[in-house]
């Protein structure tokens, strides 16, 4: 007789790491032994510091929350979903869960047998390496079809993975450590500690460190008698210390702690224990830094049940921003990263949103993100510009059927506007009737806009031609497209009017070499970065791209990319153009996180003589591409 529920678990199994790397009989007799678990929510599998249990954990239905309590803080670590393995500490390390495990919903698991599978992984080395690999980087599935999944830790798989970034980036750690020399008591170090609010001390000599003393030595080695508080505080110090450059990673860090199970890492100028200590790393910055990591942040977005829940979550979105930017992680990786968080945000609200309606939507529609939402090109939180295509429908359900919508985005930009996007001044959004058309409206009108161009149209153009779909029918956008270059293609002239808009801004420099600044109004001799040195990028990547039919890029720098392709003999230029653009989208980004405002306008006497040499390093790629422009379209008999 056949076991159905071992079949069953066996053919869940097999989809998921390590076990589609298993023999079928290795993974039948695991599903065999399976013990099937179900989880009422805010119930836990395990607590931190209890002892390990004799199986690990696969989710097979539900949502297992992993937290850290340190501190008093209660951090979510992570959250595991189907597929997920977690719980791995008795099969690698026989000591304390240093975790608990907390059921978000309920859940049904799949306990497996440590036993068995140390039977099997001492015969299938690549089984091994992974969960080695998975319970150092405390995540659940490093190869995790799905793109939640944090990065996997080894090496070698860094290199080439950017889903998320939480793992190569540096590592953030303490500056200006609290130490005191070996010749010190431990009782005059504790008081450091004490006054301090540190929960350690670094033994230094030299500048050099050469031993640390933790809360938990003061516990264990004084606390019980073992020595006395007036000794040195060499005698109870743990050394020689572990050290490292400033540089490591997020991933080295935490696989160093587990591999010389330590809760501290010395910063050193060289890396090493001869060199002066600039810093140490704490379990602790490891632990906070994954309760933010984009995963988690985007696992908990498709979890929330309200609003509040999402604004809590962008809030936490721009604290990852400030600590990439400031830790120098590549612009294109955060843009990535912000963009995919922001997209769920709003996935987020629309679902929330239909929810909300008293029925479903009468027909196909798509969300669509304009302007620098719709290039993914937003890392600062500015307004909001959307918009919304629904399907055709007879004429006497078209009042009906837009109706609908307009009440169902008004619901959507509510939503946004309370995490904290700010209503578009414009008002381009999908609530507004001008913004919320059927598929043929938004062919008329961009038909409209393309052969009857005006400074009006022309402006709109550059604005809703830079869309995304965040949300609906593929199909509906697609024949929106296919519409737009139809319209280029029998009015060619526009793309003349569109040049001529993209060469409104002069570049950035004036005659003299000086920075052109705005000569009135209250941003008055402040630089205007987005006008004079971002936007004529946009404006060129996107003009030369329309003319060459390209549909399937709106960013500014993969459509960069594709024109370096698609005109080799431009390729240097067009690579600069690149360069350029990542540098002033960083600056923006820096300026407008530290001034807590949009980064537009920049006050120039704030700058180092550096930092307008860098700036000014970007304007000859703009003045290069707007002469390209000006010959490629004959704009001069346009001005």
């Amino acid at each position: 007789m056949k076991n159905t529920i071992a079949e069953r678990i066996y053919d869940f199994l097999k989809d998921y790491p390590p076990f589609n790397i298993l023999e079928k009989e290795q993974l039948l007799k695991i599903a065999t032994n399976v013990k099937v678990t179900y989880v009422e929510k805010d119930s836990f599998v395990f607590k931190q510091g209890e002892n390990p249990h004799q199986n690990f954990y696969v989710v097979k239905d539900g949502a297992i929350g992993l937290f850290r309590s340190m501190e008093n803080d209660q951090i979510l670590i992570d959250i595991c979903d189907e597929g997920d393995l977690f719980g791995l500490r008795p099969l690698i390390q026989k000591d304390i869960y240093l975790m608990s495990a907390k059921a978000n919903e309920e859940s049904i698991l799949y306990a497996i047998s440590v036993e068995i599978l140390k039977e099997i992984i001492e015969t299938n080395d690549k089984v091994k390496k992974f969960l080695i690999a998975s319970f150092s980087s405390n995540i659940k599935t490093p190869y995790a079809k799905s793109n939640d999944a944090q990065l996997f830790a080894n090496i070698d798989s860094l290199a080439s993975n950017n889903s998320y970034y939480s793992e190569v980036q540096t590592a953030a750690y303490t500056k200006n450590p609290i130490t005191c020399s070996k010749l010190e008591t431990i009782k005059e170090a504790a008081q450091i500690m004490s006054s301090k609010r540190v929960g350690s001390i670094l033994i230094v000599e030299d500048k050099n460190p050469i031993g640390i003393i933790t809360d938990k030595d003061l516990r264990l080695k004084i606390a019980t008698g073992l020595f006395s508080i007036d000794e040195k505080v060499t005698k109870i110090m743990s050394s020689p210390v572990k050290t490292y450059p400033e540089k490591i990673t997020v991933a080295e860090a935490q696989i160093a702690m587990i591999k010389h199970k330590i809760t501290h890492l010395c910063i050193t100028k060289d890396g090493s224990i001869n060199s002066e200590l600039i810093g140490i790393l704490s379990e602790h910055d490891i632990v906070v830094l994954h309760g933010n990591n984009p995963s988690v942040l985007i696992k908990e977005i498709k979890r929330a049940k309200d609003v509040a829940k999402l604004k809590y979550i962008k809030e936490k979105s721009t604290s990852l921003l400030k600590g990439y930017i400031e830790q120098n992680i590549p612009i294109v990786f955060i843009s990535k990263i912000i963009s995919e968080i922001n997209e769920a945000i709003t996935i987020k609200a629309i679902e929330l949103s239909l929810e909300e309606m008293k029925s479903e939507p009468p027909v196909k529609f798509g969300w669509l993100a304009i302007g620098s939402q719709g290039r993914k090109e937003q890392l600062l939180i500015t307004d909001q510009d959307n918009a919304l295509v629904f399907e055709d429908v007879p004429k006497d359900k078209h009042s009906a059927t837009k109706e609908y919508f307009l009440d169902f985005s008004k619901k959507v930009t509510e939503k946004l506007h309370i995490v904290g996007f700010d209503y578009c001044p414009a008002d381009m959004m999908a609530s507004n009737p001008k913004w919320c058309l059927s598929l043929s409206e938004w062919k008329n009108q961009f038909n409209t806009w393309i052969t009857k161009p005006s400074e009006e149209s022309v402006m709109m153009c550059t604005i809703f031609f830079d869309y995304n779909l965040v949300y609906g029918d593929k199909e509906l956008v697609s024949k929106m497209s296919d519409s737009i270059f139809k319209s280029i293609h029998s009015y060619e002239i526009f793309l003349n009017f569109l040049g001529k808009n993209a060469l409104i801004n002069p570049p950035p420099l004036g005659f003299f070499r000086q920075f052109l600044v705005e000569h009135d109004g209250e941003h008055k001799d402040q630089f205007d970065i987005k006008s004079r040195a971002l936007m004529p990028l946009t404006d060129a990547a996107r003009l030369i791209t329309l003319s060459h039919n390209i549909k399937d890029k709106n960013n500014t720098i993969s459509r960069f990319k594709k024109l370096a392709k698609v005109e080799p003999q431009n390729k240097d230029l067009y690579l600069s153009c690149i360069d350029a653009f990542k540098i002033l989208l960083h600056y923006r980004t820096e300026q407008g996180l530290k001034h807590n405002d949009s980064g537009r306008y920049i006050d120039l006497n704030n700058l180092s003589k550096s930092e307008k040499l860098k700036l000014k390093g970007c304007f000859k790629p703009i003045k290069d591409i707007q002469e390209l422009l000006n010959i490629r379209y004959n704009l001069a008999q346009m001005m």
